[in-house]
């Protein structure tokens, strides 16, 4: 008997060779019809995630300033209702952060189910910018990891869905 309360999503993996095209437009034009079915697709999915509010996803998308995260927020979920989106932004944590543990701006910013969320940035800054930044000794950087593993391994049990995506663009394409 099938879960009626897990979704299963068909994939198809399309593969272009930017040397086949003579430029970056003539490579943009050839993958339009795709993104562009794709972002329906987006929409329809979108449509069925709202309609059976049994689960939510998270879209986590890290990577530097100027990585393209708003970019790719608003070319993926262009088919999406606004309504059931919700964008946080996770930048240096305010005073009132500040005063509860790390993960709890994370859990303010959960969607609830049947929504989409987006995290600009994540948790993960607190980990690594802290250490590589040396903000915050090792004794407390460290048992982090294993609070993120435990937080998502959370997530996952409560159908919350967590996509994670790191954005690299080089220095030329900037």
């Amino acid at each position: 008997m099938a879960d009626e309360n897990r979704m299963t999503i068909m994939q198809r993996q399309v593969v272009y060779d930017a040397d086949d095209y003579t430029s970056r437009d003539t490579l943009q034009a050839a993958l339009k019809p795709e993104l562009d079915r794709q972002q329906e697709r987006i929409g329809e999915l979108e449509e069925l995630l709202n309609a059976n509010a049994n689960h939510s996803i998270i879209i986590l998308l890290q990577g530097m300033d100027t990585s393209g995260k708003d970019g790719t927020v608003r070319r993926v979920l262009e088919f999406v209702d606004p309504a059931g989106v919700q964008v946080a932004n996770f930048k240096s944590p305010s005073r009132e952060e500040l005063a509860h543990d790390f993960l709890w701006r994370i859990h303010q910013a959960i969607p609830r189910y049947g929504r989409i969320g987006v995290f600009n940035r994540s948790h993960y800054e607190d980990v690594l910018i802290a250490r590589v930044k040396n903000l915050v000794p090792k004794e407390v950087w460290a048992p982090r990891y294993d609070q993120i593993n435990g937080c998502e391994k959370y997530l996952a049990a409560n159908n919350i869905h967590l996509l994670k995506f790191f954005l690299h663009i080089s220095k030329e394409e900037q």
